[in-house]
């Protein structure tokens, strides 16, 4: 079953003092995928830009660079988008067996952006801790892949509590595990950080959550602003597998995927350099409206 979802984001950017040159590197802009089809959408910016570039990365997410060369007071980018989102079929369990699946990887020869290679050792945002690794061993249960994701990913949702005052977008998983409080990024760094010590490729997705959920059901932790979740690999049968550690559940119809990578490194929303003396005011606003037939 399909829904249809009209997206509005909006990101405000309000300077202390007047902001000079700037450059700015946006991922927001959902991608085309299994399950996803984007049927209109756009990036645009208040005041428009000076120069702008719009390409794919090597993950195949959209980027669009914008720079302003004159002064402003605030930056507003926005997406208006509308998405096709189906749920995911039923499907048996044809994950590896997770002590067969470094065979599995082995098999495997390319290194485009869907290989498994990219996501098994360290990464930007994402180092080997001890403590999240002895906590993974201690997690997974069962023998298949797909087992071992999901109750690693409801051990995370169990041990962490969702605290948007805990972290911040730079704090490190192994800080966040310690303090065991966070938001969906360092749940979905965690679980990477976890699911890699066991040898299973992980990487982040963003994206949006649905922000009206169905009559009867409750809001899910992170529909506020964009979201974070997991993709793991489960063996060359099996493929991908994208699962929410922060609601522990299957991503489904409920989450439209903006873009991959291998961290939060990979796909942030907005980064840039702006040229500016004092301070800046950050606001974000979010909806995923479901369309009516």
């Amino acid at each position: 079953m399909a829904i249809l979802y009209d997206i509005r984001l909006r990101v405000l950017y309000s300077f202390d003092s007047p902001a000079g040159h700037s450059r700015t590197v946006l991922r927001l802009q959902p991608r085309p995928s299994a399950g996803q089809q984007v049927i209109a959408g756009a990036v645009t910016c208040d005041p428009q830009p000076d120069l702008r570039q719009d390409h794919l990365d090597f993950w195949g997410n959209p980027v669009t660079v914008m720079a302003h060369a004159r002064t402003l007071h605030q930056r507003v980018f926005q997406f208006h988008g509308r998405v096709r989102r189906q749920d995911a079929a039923p499907a048996l369990d044809l994950s590896a067996d997770l002590r067969h699946l470094p065979d599995d990887i082995a098999t495997i020869r390319s290194v485009s952006a869907e290989a498994p290679h990219h996501f098994l050792g360290a990464s930007p945002r994402v180092a080997p801790d001890d403590a999240i690794g002895a906590f993974a061993r201690q997690a997974a249960q069962g023998q298949s892949v797909r087992d071992v994701v999901c109750a690693v990913a409801r051990a995370v949702q169990d041990e962490m509590a969702f605290d948007p005052q805990a972290t911040d977008v730079s704090t490190p998983p192994a800080q966040a595990f310690q303090a065991r409080r966070g938001v969906c990024q360092d749940f979905s760094h965690i679980t990477i950080a976890a699911l890699r010590s066991l040898g299973i490729p992980a990487g982040y997705v963003s994206g949006f959550l649905r922000t009206d959920p169905p009559p009867g059901q409750a809001r899910l932790e992170g529909a506020d602003a964009m979201h974070a979740w997991v993709q793991a690999w489960c063996g060359a049968e099996a493929g991908w597998l994208q699962i929410d550690p922060t609601n522990a559940m299957l991503a489904g119809r409920d989450h439209i995927e903006v873009a991959r990578g291998r961290d939060y490194d990979d796909v942030a929303p907005v980064r840039g350099s702006v040229r500016v003396a004092g301070g800046h005011v950050t606001r974000h606003e979010v909806d995923v409206i479901p369309v009516k037939a």
